[in-house]
């Protein structure tokens, strides 16, 4: 076990009220491909930028076109959770994680069981009919084709935060309130380039700030414990006391 290691698992042993906060490079682990990777979907070519596919403008006017995309590349149901989800999860289970914030949509953490994920973008396992408001699930969405419609003809929106689009009112306090009281906020797999969301990180104020990724990242000067290795090496090496 390398020195990181054992400084993070001390303050795992020695902390009950510890949040994690993270990002694309906790699902990559599961195939799920990030963004701003070299191998991510910004690099990749399409008839459209997928800044420009992901905005609500062009949800708005473009929706057959947005969903071709949306189906192809973010609709993904073979990912299942790795060994950061499940460390997570264990951690809650054993009263020492309190919350999980997340930047992704593909509702890996509550997969692996974890139960307080605050999903800051969305999730691509809620859907709703912009007219009505009724749910549709995961599969109704991936199974449908060209622009799926609810059964009172109104258009089937995902649940997701685009491009233009504020976050939820209520994700973003509960997630404030969870950082603000944590003794040990524990960053994974984001490069925190994504604002708002990454600005949540400015209202800790407890024992101890670690940083797990393998790039840098604005908050590493101020990390108690920086590690840059994959999220799912460094926590599948933590014990649960």
């Amino acid at each position: 076990m390398s020195q990181e290691i054992e400084k993070l698992q001390n303050l795992i042993d020695t902390h009950d009220n510890i949040v994690f906060f993270g990002g694309a490079g906790v699902s990559t682990e599961s195939g799920i491909p990030d963004f701003r990777s070299q191998d991510g979907l910004y690099h990749q070519k399409y008839d459209y930028p997928p800044e420009t596919i992901l905005s609500h403008t062009f949800f708005m006017k473009m929706p057959e076109e947005f969903y071709k995309f949306y189906r192809d590349k973010m609709l993904c149901d073979t990912a299942k959770p790795n060994a950061a989800h499940l460390k997570l999860a264990e951690l809650e289970a054993a009263g020492k994680l309190k919350a999980v914030i997340t930047q992704n949509i593909d509702n890996l953490h509550q997969m692996a069981g974890s139960k307080t994920v605050y999903e800051l973008h969305g999730s691509v396992h809620r859907n709703y009919c912009m007219r009505c408001g009724k749910f549709y699930g995961f599969r109704e969405i991936k199974e449908s084709t060209g622009v799926p419609r609810c059964e009172c003809g109104g258009i089937i929106k995902p649940d997701v935060v685009l491009y233009e689009e504020g976050l939820d009112n209520a994700t973003i306090n509960a997630s404030v309130e969870a950082i603000a009281r944590a003794q040990v906020l524990i960053i994974g797999g984001t490069s925190l380039a994504v604002y708002p969301a990454a600005g949540l990180i400015d209202y800790f104020r407890g024992d101890a700030l670690v940083v797990i990724n393998m790039a840098p990242t604005p908050r590493d000067r101020q990390a108690d414990l920086l590690i840059k290795e994959p999220i799912g090496k460094v926590l599948s090496q933590i014990q649960v006391k």
